[in-house]
């Protein structure tokens, strides 16, 4: 019998693993499952068949969505590498919140005959989604992906992607499945007699000291995982707050307002002046690229040691913050430098943003940078005949910052020994091509990228309209110096220039600082 040691050298590396495999992807359309799909293809190019669980969506078939999404900007390195990438892909149509996933029998078949690998990646990541939704998209469309993989006759690995803050009610959170404190069964059969109007008033006891029903959802999946997968080969990955890509296909990548993404454009655009934050918070940002590769390396890790598998279920938490860390002080210094050297197209003010953990001055930073402004500027939209919507974009703004203001004023610690093991074990090409040696990432270059990529595919404005960007902010630099002027010019005459006891206040404070720059001079000269 070979020792762990020899089986471990012998294991072959990664893209040969996925070589001749078939491979079954849920959310392939989301942010995360689109980046999987496209480095699986590039870097694995032995890779038999990715198909793909799509459902309709405002009139256009699976097929159609995976036609326009491949045509993106993301899939053009795999395009110019692989002309024929496409052919690997087949789209299953497919609905997760419904019956059998809405699977045709025809459908059932050829994935019950074929697959050897699943990536569940679909999820719903609106973190306030009543309880009910949530419940289907993350608990019974997990349930229905386990009861669809023990009818594969193939399967080496079911991968199960949910979220490092699932356990957010813990400090520590090491990489085991948690309990939770419902039994998940006794729940999805009390939600189905219950109507939405007491589900809501129950959801705050049921969700305890979790912030969402996203996180407290995503808790429940888990430890359903671990409950029903009985002989399954089964793998969990978590991963923190997961961010623009570090360097694949391309740096910055980003295609989404979700998550810090609207935040930082917000700021860019200088719309946001204000945040609920600590600013020595760890903010647990995580490359997208990262996670995937991460992932890519746990399926092909697992499905490797079908033989010698651990008898408890690994679990991966995917994070920065105990090995890297960066505090969500430095994401804002970052941010705002890097918008203000360059620019976002038409910035509505000056970049700049005040991170505060008192909810009192922030309340008041939000009445006085916010609403005012907003309101100021809708009244002259009126005005000049056009539509407001400054307040709109304001009170949409304020529910992004609520959402994520609980993750943006704690820190966590994680548990990162299986990810280290994981690198251990992996080949240094492989180290090189599927890489989250997240020790590697240089923040202030990561940080950059991030925001340059909002700006060219989020908001897909042009690098060649910098320079007129860079003028208009200089412009509204002059609008702010001539207001602040003008402000203090009322000020004396209104208030100052009226009281003789205001007066004596300015003189005294003038002099003060006269004599202590005279001072600072004398003893300069004296030096």
């Amino acid at each position: 019998m070979r020792s762990s040691a020899n089986t471990f050298a012998d294991m072959m590396n990664i893209p040969e693993y996925y070589a001749g495999k078939n491979v079954l992807i849920t959310g392939a359309t989301g942010f995360m499952g689109k980046v999987m799909l496209e480095k699986l293809l590039r870097s694995c190019p032995g890779v038999n068949t990715v198909y793909v669980m799509v459902r309709s969506k405002s009139g256009q078939s699976p097929q159609a969505r995976i036609t326009d999404m491949i045509s993106s900007k993301l899939f053009e390195r795999l395009q110019g590498e692989q002309p024929c990438f496409a052919e690997k892909i087949i789209a299953v149509s497919s609905d997760l919140t419904k019956p059998e996933l809405d699977l045709s029998k025809e459908n059932q078949t050829l994935l019950a005959e074929s697959v050897n690998i699943i990536f569940h990646c679909a999820a719903t990541i609106r973190f306030n989604e009543p309880l009910k939704d949530a419940m289907q998209l993350n608990v019974l469309a997990t349930q229905k992906m386990l009861a669809l993989a023990h009818k594969m006759k193939h399967l080496e690995i079911f991968i199960h992607v949910s979220t490092a803050y699932a356990n957010c009610d813990r400090e520590l959170i090491e990489e085991m499945v948690y309990p939770t404190p419902v039994e998940y069964v006794k729940l999805i059969d009390a939600l189905d007699w219950m109507d939405d109007e007491l589900v809501s008033v129950l959801t705050p006891k049921l969700i305890g000291q979790r912030p969402n029903t996203y996180t407290y959802t995503k808790a429940l999946a888990e430890y359903l995982v671990q409950q029903e997968a009985g002989d399954l080969n089964v793998a969990i990955v978590r991963p923190s707050i997961v961010g623009a890509s570090w360097k694949e296909p391309f740096p910055g990548w980003i295609d989404n307002f979700n998550g810090p993404s609207g935040i930082f454009i917000a700021a860019g655009k200088g719309i946001l002046r204000t945040m609920r934050a600590s600013n020595d918070a760890v903010a647990d940002l995580v490359p997208v690229d990262v996670v995937i590769n991460a992932t890519l390396a746990a399926a092909w890790y697992s499905g490797s040691q079908q033989k010698n598998r651990p008898k408890s279920i690994l679990v991966y938490n995917c994070t920065t913050g105990g090995i890297n860390p960066f505090r969500w002080g430095e994401v804002e210094y970052h941010v705002i430098s890097t918008f203000k050297r360059n620019p976002l197209d038409q910035a509505f003010r000056r970049p700049n943003v005040n991170l505060t953990s008192n909810h009192l001055i922030n309340q008041y930073w939000i009445a006085v940078s916010h609403k005012a402004p907003a309101f100021l500027y809708d009244v002259y939209l009126r005005l000049i005949g056009r539509e407001p919507r400054m307040m709109k974009t304001i009170t949409r703004l304020h529910r992004a910052m609520m959402v994520l203001e609980y993750f943006t004023s704690h820190s966590w610690v994680w548990s990162t020994d299986n990810v280290a093991m994981l690198m251990a074990h992996m080949t240094p090409e492989d180290k090189k091509v599927f890489n989250f040696d997240v020790r590697q990432l240089n923040w202030a270059e990561y940080m950059e990228n991030y925001c340059m990529g909002t700006k060219k595919y989020v908001l897909n404005e042009e690098l060649s309209g910098l320079p007129a960007a860079r003028k208009h902010l200089n412009k509204l630099r002059n609008i702010r110096y001539t207001f602040n002027t003008i402000l203090v010019v009322l000020i004396w005459r209104i208030f100052i220039a009226r009281s003789q006891m205001a007066r004596n206040i300015w003189y005294f404070v003038v002099s003060l600082c006269f004599k202590f720059l005279s001072y600072f001079r004398a003893s300069s000269t004296m030096k």
